[in-house]
């Protein structure tokens, strides 16, 4: 109601405005409707910045019934990392209370839990899937990090292009990264600690290894060397599968001596007691069979592709075989051959080899091949040698080559023989006479064996 004062006869009219309707509201989508709403676009927005990277490091740290350590391990990081970073840890299903503890840090660090413990090469496969930085980091549970110890790191990483891994020096380990210590009280460590991680290229050096327990690599190098191999148990030789793999590219070992942390020590290792023997053996096992006599082909990835590190895009498919099916998932099948991928039409009635989509992009896509073609350059691959069809020649020595053309590819360790279904091929002793007049190409090596997906 609204009073107007103008008066009539001495009188005061007081006039109502006419009373507006009020619509009434149809009943509409209801709070759950909205809800599920918000949450579609939510998830297509998370999916469209999925791939985004950020200037920092992704931190990722597996880990096994081991809560109190792994809470002190992620407080050294927040008390003593200054360069932008993130924390990523990767429950190997703990019963130890170690899902809740993670689950109380909010924001703080990203995590997942898995059903089952999937080991060390699991583990941090998973976690690498989940990195967004453009370095990546693999540290341990058991391992308390210092002042300064990222920035030292980075500087040792970033200093040469030819670099292609960093570890620091530490308290307790195996090979060349172990330094005598003063402390013997863990309380003195950091004080110690802070004395010696002083900025100091004259300290870094280079190595032959590099031990898991704490590495740092740039996005780039990861994506040429492909993933963690699950085909090691537990753990143990697959840090040393990385290290080869890297140096394959042509790319240095460095052990930052201006940079110590604090490890406790194969903590998870030391818990699997009297099976710890057995996993050893059949983890050395599987890294004889596929890395045996590997030296002579330090670098090879860069002579084949050229110093500047245009084997940058293709990474290690050179030393991957030429004439084989591979595929990611159900359905799409790409045929391989002379350095490109081409989606296969129809179905081929070949086995292809699964792979992570790391491996598969590193060959630039082609144009598409029917299924019948690529099955005709399956066969046409099969030639007489001494009489003999063969795509694949064994010597009297153990030797094994893929006849790719008028070249003989070595088979680096008898795993890369399965790796790629090249046992599916038509396999024949020969005499290494019969090979005289084949060019000799770049070997071929193993894949990563990947279970992981997110």
């Amino acid at each position: 109601m609204v009073k107007n004062r103008a008066s009539r006869g001495g009188r005061r009219v007081v006039q109502q405005r006419p009373r507006r309707r009020i619509a009434v509201a149809r009943a509409g989508p209801g709070f759950q409707d909205g809800y599920d709403n918000g949450y579609r676009e939510g998830v297509q927005a998370g999916l469209a910045s999925y791939d985004t990277i950020f200037d920092g490091t992704s931190i990722i740290i597996p880990t096994y019934n081991q809560r109190v350590l792994l809470a002190k391990c992620i407080d050294s990081i927040v008390r003593h990392t200054e360069p932008a970073y993130e924390i990523i840890v990767i429950d190997n299903g703990s019963t130890d209370g170690t899902a809740e503890y993670l689950a109380s840090l909010g924001a703080t660090v990203r995590h997942r839990v898995l059903e089952r413990n999937l080991g060390f090469a699991g583990a941090c496969n998973t976690g690498l899937m989940m990195a967004k930085g453009r370095t990546l980091m693999l540290l341990n549970n058991d391992t308390l990090v210092t002042d300064n110890w990222l920035e030292n790191l980075l500087a040792c990483l970033n200093s040469d292009p030819d670099i292609g891994m960093v570890g620091p020096v530490t308290n307790f380990i195996s090979g060349e990264q172990q330094i005598p210590v003063p402390y013997t009280d863990i309380h003195d460590m950091q004080s110690f600690a802070s004395q010696f991680n002083r900025h100091d290229p004259s300290r870094w050096r280079n190595t032959d290894r590099l031990v898991g327990f704490c590495v740092l690599m740039q996005r780039d190098t990861f994506l040429r060397i492909g993933y963690l191999d699950e085909g090691f148990e537990l753990g143990n030789f697959e840090d040393d599968d990385w290290n080869i793999r890297v140096r394959l590219l042509g790319k240095r070992l460095a052990i930052a001596g201006d940079t110590f942390i604090h490890h406790f020590g194969s903590v998870s290792i030391r818990a699997l007691g009297d099976g710890f023997q057995r996993v050893h053996s059949a983890n050395e096992r599987y890294y004889l069979d596929k890395w045996r006599g590997w030296q002579r082909w330090t670098g090879i990835v860069a002579s084949a592709s050229g110093k500047d590190g245009n084997a940058g895009s293709l990474g290690l498919s050179e030393l991957f075989p030429s004439g084989v099916a591979v595929q990611v998932g159900e359905p799409d099948v790409y045929w391989v051959e002379g350095g490109k991928r081409r989606l296969v039409t129809g179905v081929l009635p070949i086995e292809a080899v699964k792979l992570s989509r790391v491996d598969l992009r590193r060959w630039p896509i082609g144009d598409p091949i029917e299924a019948q073609e690529a099955t005709r350059r399956w066969h046409a691959g099969i030639v007489p040698v001494e009489g003999k069809a063969c795509a694949v020649a064994l010597l009297p020595d153990g030797a094994a080559y893929h006849l790719e053309g008028d070249t003989a590819r070595p088979l680096l360790g008898a795993a890369a023989l399965k790796s790629w279904n090249l046992h599916l091929k038509p396999m024949a002793e020969v005499s290494e006479a019969a090979l005289t007049g084949w060019r000799r190409g770049a070997p071929i090596i193993a894949l990563p064996k990947l279970l992981q997906a997110l």
